[in-house]
């Protein structure tokens, strides 16, 4: 979970800062934060557009110029040619919907989160998948690991 929480500092999100680490056999194979797609201008130089229109988290998912943290590890793995079926997903911000379906497809099972999101198609979708969600609280540098999967 550390290491998603510092991927989440590469965010260029002015709302949300989320970071993403996907693990399989106690291998790092991808990690991901939320932005802008490569190349293209940040909403720190240019605003938030959802931000202007007052628009609610975890809604309007269409209307964001950043790519989410899941997206981008999902995205890095397949760009490197590394499969991400059976790996386990660590999170610093339970998955929206566009997200979950993305994991589900991929063969992600389990995800360990630190904070929760409102989006309750997601977690439907997730328990009808059968991806298993543990909640796990980030903790700081030097302060002993809690709650780590064996």
């Amino acid at each position: 979970m550390r290491i998603a929480q510092l991927a989440a500092t590469r965010s260029t999100c002015l709302r949300r800062q989320v970071g993403a680490v996907i693990v399989k056999n106690k291998k790092v194979l991808a990690t991901g934060y939320n932005g802008s797609p490569a190349g293209l201008q940040h909403c720190l130089d240019i605003g938030c557009l959802r931000e202007e229109m007052g628009i609610p988290s975890g809604q309007r998912h269409e209307l964001c110029r950043a790519i989410h943290a899941e997206q981008n590890a999902i995205v890095q793995a397949a760009t490197s040619g590394v499969s991400i079926e059976g790996g386990i997903l660590y999170a610093t911000t339970f998955p929206c919907i566009l997200c979950a379906k993305m994991l589900i497809n991929a063969g992600v099972k389990e995800i360990y989160i630190s904070e929760g999101y409102p989006d309750e198609l997601s977690k439907s979708m997730m328990e009808e998948a059968g991806v298993v969600v543990h909640h796990m609280a980030i903790s700081k540098i030097g302060d002993p690991i809690k709650d780590f999967p064996k």
